[in-house]
């Protein structure tokens, strides 16, 4: 049986596809058929984002109107 890929492996493998349709060397066929697959990564990824959030936001609910601040990746130094 085999495994479902993890998010970040689907998102690493969207990310290469991108790559490739970059390059002008790319022929239509194999273009076509890569954005296929990537048109396929985006929905599964996007769903499982929403599934995520959906969750967060039971969570939430569920933690008496917890508040949650927007995600910032900056540090303090670079503030």
């Amino acid at each position: 049986m085999k495994k479902e890929k993890s998010f970040e492996e689907k998102l690493n493998r969207l990310e290469e596809i991108v790559s490739f349709l970059e390059s002008p060397a790319l022929q239509l066929d194999e273009a076509a058929a890569l954005f296929e697959e990537g048109a396929s990564l985006t929905k599964e990824l996007t769903g499982k984002l929403k599934e995520v959030k959906f969750k967060v936001e039971e969570l939430k609910n569920k933690a008496g109107g917890l508040v949650l601040e927007p995600f910032d990746n900056k540090t303090d130094e670079t503030k």
